[in-house]
């Protein structure tokens, strides 16, 4: 199979989805793999790595030209969509239930389309959003200490407070993997950290493992509505595999905060779990919306693309290789994590999550 390799396009993205040892087992097994010149000059590896690692460096027109198998780190952006054909295959985060443009486009053009964000395995885990919920989480809670910074528009407080000044107080919504790594960020610069969740058993683990600053509480509408006035720092972390982010926070909820407070949406590329919190980029990465300053960054790993590129692709290399080596249909069949991943194929949905955003009853999964 020939596997080709695009340069990001996404704003200031510096990831790339394959890295020369990944390349090196693909050529092992027989496979072409095309790189995009330059593809990973944002993460350090020149395209000399690529070429020592047996893949063939070229120009972008022969990456989406050739390629039967395409794999990224984002969505394709707009002015790809024309590059495309319904021959090929698209491994890579989509995040389809807060983007109709993009469902409806990859459902016209009639892709296959397997998203990192839903493979997931019998006992529940996400195995490639799972890497990048990590970094996400510990960028989260790094933005937020920034820009509630006074100079940033947040009320000027310092999170882990000093000797005679109290910490300031963060609010986590969600304690799956990015809300663990928030809140244990919080928690060893000593602020005082509040995890919600609605999953009992994964609060009474919180509740063993962490520190006496951190606490783990049963999530709903009346939590949240007493925490929120007294939180500096809101990070949003919910997510349900493929579909839509609940809303947890309104707008007019945003009245109880404090002026200066931050809130980061790291849920944002699935739609959000704060009602104003709209898609922004690392080059114009905040607003101030109620007096509250959002960071909502889409792909916040971007920014830290060396430790990201790595751990993502330790985690999508193996199903590259299988997809490659038995064809996606017989791969999906043989393992049932790739087989949530299947969202889009000739023009149907067969993601549950994505035809649920949309009103659609999705397609029963192939074999099934």
């Amino acid at each position: 199979m020939i596997i080709g390799v695009p340069k990001e396009i996404k704003d200031q993205e510096y990831r790339v989805s394959a890295v020369p040892a990944g390349v090196e087992m693909l050529v092992r097994n027989e496979h072409e793999v095309l790189i995009e010149r330059g593809a990973g000059l944002g993460t350090g590896i020149s395209d000399d790595d690529y070429t020592k690692a047996g893949g063939k460096v070229v120009e972008r027109a022969e990456v989406f030209e050739r390629a039967g198998l395409i794999v990224k780190v984002k969505e394709p952006q707009p002015e790809e969509y024309g590059l495309l054909n319904s021959e090929q295959i698209l491994f890579t985060y989509f995040h389809f239930a807060a983007n109709r443009p993009l469902t409806e486009a990859m459902v016209e053009l009639g892709l296959t389309c397997i998203a990192y964000e839903t493979v997931q395995t019998e006992d529940g885990s996400l195995p490639l959003l799972a890497p990048m919920s990590d970094v996400a989480g510990r960028v989260a809670m790094t933005a937020g200490i920034k820009y509630l910074e006074r100079p940033s528009g947040g009320k000027g407080k310092l999170i882990m407070g000093i000797p005679g000044v109290r910490p300031g107080k963060v609010l986590v919504l969600g304690g799956g993997i990015a809300g663990t790594s928030a809140s244990r960020i919080a928690a060893g610069l000593g602020a005082d950290v509040y995890v919600l969740d609605t999953n009992l058993q994964r609060l009474r683990f919180l509740f063993d493992i962490s520190p006496p600053n951190v606490h783990p509480l049963a999530s709903n509408p009346y939590t949240i509505r007493d925490i929120l006035p007294s939180a500096d720092i809101v990070i949003g972390t919910v997510l349900i595999p493929g579909a839509r982010t609940p809303t947890l926070i309104s707008d007019a909820m945003l009245d109880l905060m404090e002026p200066g407070s931050v809130i980061v949406d790291v849920a944002v590329d699935q739609g959000g779990c704060v009602e104003s919190a709209r898609p922004t980029t690392h080059s114009d990465p905040t607003y101030i919306h109620r007096g509250m300053v959002h960071y909502c960054v889409a792909n916040m790993p971007g920014a830290v693309a060396h430790t990201s590129t790595y751990g993502l692709t330790n985690a999508t290399t193996p199903y590259l290789v299988e997809i490659a080596d038995k064809g996606w249909r017989q791969a999906v069949r043989d393992n049932p994590a790739l087989m949530r991943g299947l969202n889009i194929d000739e023009g149907k949905i067969y993601c549950p999550g994505v035809a649920d955003a949309f009103g659609l009853a999705p397609e029963p999964m192939i074999g099934t």
